[in-house]
């Protein structure tokens, strides 16, 4: 651990943006933690949309909302195997369906598009950092083979 008085100030010498740093590092253990505690909504969500059929579903739902004989008609399987995806979607929290007299209509629930946004969010902010530091190796290290 770092002593308040001479860690502090090395650090900060060494890094003009120390408290930025030490701020994100802080956010993204924030953001983490909110994910594993989120873990088992997304693997559901990513196991949902795994599957062709399930997303095929969801690109039609994307255009508006539609009943389950509808969203149906391409898909060349019966019924009932057809449900089990507008089940598992709906399992899942992807879609939500809504029964007006004998027709079910389902539509896109916006909530956990938002959460898988957030998720790749970090995973890219997470990317792009180990990017950026691979880049600056590399030029460090062309930088050290040119002769002066």
């Amino acid at each position: 651990m770092l002593s308040e008085n001479s860690d502090f100030r090395l650090m900060r010498q060494a890094l003009p943006n120390f408290s930025i740093v030490i701020h994100c590092a802080k956010c993204l253990e924030v953001i983490l933690s909110l994910m594993d505690q989120n873990s088992a909504q997304l693997d559901g969500i990513f196991q949902a949309l795994a599957d062709p059929t399930r997303r095929a579903v969801l690109t039609e739902l994307g255009k508006g909302p539609s009943s389950i004989s509808d969203l149906a008609r391409p898909f060349d399987m019966a019924l009932p195997s057809f449900m089990k995806h507008i089940h598992f979607l709906e399992g899942s929290g992807l879609i939500r369906t809504q029964k007006q007299g004998r027709v079910r209509t389902c539509a896109i629930e916006t909530k956990q598009f938002a959460m898988i946004e957030t998720w790749l969010s970090v995973q890219r902010a997470v990317w792009e950092g180990r990017n950026d530091r691979l880049e600056r190796f590399v030029l460090a290290e062309q930088n050290k083979e040119k002769p002066e």
